[in-house]
């Protein structure tokens, strides 16, 4: 049998949720990036350039929301990154007969917090637009 086996098994399952998490966002900053596009492609479709139309689905694929996908890839990424170094720290620290405190969160709760802020502006950039 494993030594302390159940806290490392919490600790695989906390990391393979993390890591699902991280997938996801960056699934979704592939979207939003798709989704700006086929706007894009659709406006242009729409409003050929040279009657001086602008499409208010123009407005959806440009500004903020050319950058918010990009931005929702880096931040999956940071959170895949972080998972990893955090499982890598915790799976040796599991063994220690020292107890330690589990005051290092700050920079998972500072990309939290980024990942929420970055939802919030694009749901208020799509309903805007």
């Amino acid at each position: 049998m494993i030594r302390n086996y159940s806290d490392h098994s919490a600790n695989e399952r906390t990391f393979l949720s993390w890591l699902r998490t991280g997938i996801a966002v960056v699934a979704f900053g592939f979207v939003v990036e798709k989704f700006n596009l086929f706007m894009l492609t659709l406006a242009r479709a729409m409003a050929p350039e040279e009657h001086g139309v602008q499409l208010p689905l123009q407005r959806l694929s440009g500004g903020v929301g050319r950058y918010e996908g990009l931005a929702f890839v880096a931040c999956g990424i940071a959170l895949i990154v972080l998972a990893t170094v955090r499982f890598a720290r915790t799976t040796s620290l599991i063994d220690q007969p020292a107890t330690f405190s589990a005051s290092s969160v700050r920079l998972e709760l500072i990309v939290s917090a980024i990942l929420v802020l970055l939802v919030a502006s694009y749901s208020i950039y799509i309903a805007i637009g």
